[in-house]
């Protein structure tokens, strides 16, 4: 009799705990972290990246909500004025610096920017930076992908935000303090076929950020990398079959783990969620998967179809 009160106990949570899993949009740790430690932002310096539309400028209103200062970056001048604008209808003027910025400019144009960020609110330094800039993800084959493409997608996503932090490490080591909030991808834990290039450029930001925090954990530098699956922007290619996780709720989520201290997270709704933990845990499967979908994500991206559905599954591409 007790084992069968045991097993059912056992049952009941299982399937709990199964539909919970249905329904996350966030690993079981991030899930785990209720709200954000608003004292962990407050009156901190914080220097976002890719500012002027999307995840970045729903970012900057969340900070600025929870009382930090603000430094924000983007190519379009014009556009940063407008999130400057949009800002400051809220919060105070002088805790919005503008600071245009292009990653793919090179290490002279990004130490100059550094220093102006350094020296913004009185030279207080900047507590957080949040590398959120990213080149468009270019749907192409692995084969077809140009070189142009291939340079433009690693000069934002990888060599810019990597020395950008070379350059701005040095000044949070002085203080002993400093935190990167890195905006990777799903397509950063598993292959994405169609977008060879841009999951290329998140596999190497990743190696680099982790790599870095375990080098400088102990010496005050703090790493969380997040790993966002299909979000809903007003770039979103347009989909009825798509379920996107809505900025607002990626952003909420992204400094939920950052002021947690939270190493790396995932955001997603299913089926992109399951797939990132068959990647972490039997990658074995997790490639089978992937190859089984390939060619017929691939096809579906050049229709502009779901690409994140898990009907990709059954049936054959044309290519087989």
């Amino acid at each position: 009799m007790m084992i069968l009160i045991c097993s059912s106990i056992l049952a009941v949570f299982s399937l709990a705990f199964f539909f919970k899993f249905l329904k996350a949009d966030g690993d079981f740790t991030l899930m785990s972290r209720k709200q954000v430690k608003r004292e962990e932002i407050e009156d901190k310096v914080v220097w976002i990246t890719g500012a002027s539309r999307g995840i970045g400028e729903v970012l900057a209103g969340q900070l600025a909500s929870f009382g930090a200062k603000l430094i924000i970056s983007a190519r379009n001048e014009v556009e940063l004025e407008r999130v400057k604008k949009h800002l400051t209808g809220k919060h105070a003027p002088d805790e919005v610096m503008i600071l245009p910025l292009d990653l793919s400019q090179g290490e002279e144009h990004l130490r100059e920017a550094v220093q102006k960020a350094e020296s913004c609110f009185g030279g207080a330094g900047v507590d957080y930076m949040f590398h959120n800039a990213a080149f468009e993800r270019p749907k192409t084959t692995a084969l077809d992908a140009t070189e142009e493409s291939l340079k433009a997608t690693f000069n934002v996503n990888v060599l810019g935000p990597i020395s950008l932090t070379r350059l701005l490490t040095p000044h949070m080591l002085k203080r002993q303090s400093g935190h990167f909030v890195v905006m990777s991808s799903a397509a950063g834990k598993a292959p994405a076929p169609g977008q060879a290039v841009y999951s290329a450029s998140k596999f190497a930001v990743n190696g680099y950020f982790h790599s870095l925090r375990s080098e400088l954990y102990n010496r005050g530098i703090k790493v969380t990398v997040v790993h966002p699956g299909p979000v809903k922007t007003s770039t979103s290619e347009k989909s009825s079959s798509e379920k996107r996780v809505s900025s607002e709720r990626c952003a909420e989520l992204t400094i939920i783990a950052a002021t947690h201290g939270l190493k790396e997270v995932w955001i997603s709704y299913q089926p992109v969620l399951a797939v990132m933990y068959i990647m972490q845990y039997m990658p074995t499967v997790g490639y089978w998967l992937m190859d089984k979908i390939g060619a017929k994500r691939v096809e579906t991206a050049a229709q502009k179809g779901n690409t994140y559905s898990i009907n990709l599954l059954f049936g054959k591409s044309k290519a087989q």
